[in-house]
């Protein structure tokens, strides 16, 4: 197990079961682990306070909220220096349409996420938003036609044997 030691077999299935629904109670958590009410709260309080558990937030319906447009972007900065990338993750930062944002390796610097209603939400958001910044030379766009998987879940059963694989 490679977690510093900082969580056991029985701290994995907690974090499991709230992966699943941040809802559950804590009486309903403790009993799907095998632990009475207190000793389950605690370790949820320590998980928090150690930073494992980072926050608990309700994941939306897009496709019910009419935002099932969904496009991952390539974007390579015409010169990726510190101060560069510093700034173009500074504008990103403030474009709700971009729901992720990642530095990459490879022929682009940045790879986007960007959720919007449809095509045209799109176009208007690439040509007025991201590309005025004038630090990009390339946008390289991938619409998505559907999603084959989509989860916030991490694999815990890579780090506890209690999980199962799914």
């Amino acid at each position: 197990m490679k977690n510093n030691g900082q969580i056991d077999n029985i701290d994995a299935k907690i974090l499991h079961l709230l992966q699943g629904n941040a809802s559950l109670s804590v009486a309903e958590i403790s009993e799907q682990v095998g632990l009475s009410s207190s000793p389950c709260w605690r370790r949820i309080k320590r998980m928090e306070e150690l930073g494992l558990i980072d926050q608990r937030v309700t994941l939306l319906d897009r496709q019910l909220l009419g935002l099932d447009f969904e496009v991952f972007v390539a974007v390579k900065l015409s010169l990726p220096n510190r101060d560069n990338m510093e700034k173009f993750e500074r504008e990103v930062a403030r474009m709700p349409e971009v729901v992720q944002c990642a530095v990459v390796t490879g022929a682009v610097d940045f790879m986007l996420r960007i959720v919007t209603t449809d095509m045209h939400a799109y176009e208007t958001f690439l040509r007025e938003t991201l590309l005025s910044i004038d630090l990009i030379s390339d946008v390289q766009s991938r619409i998505v036609l559907r999603q084959a998987k989509d989860t916030t879940a991490l694999p815990l059963n890579l780090i506890s044997p209690a999980i199962p694989r799914y």
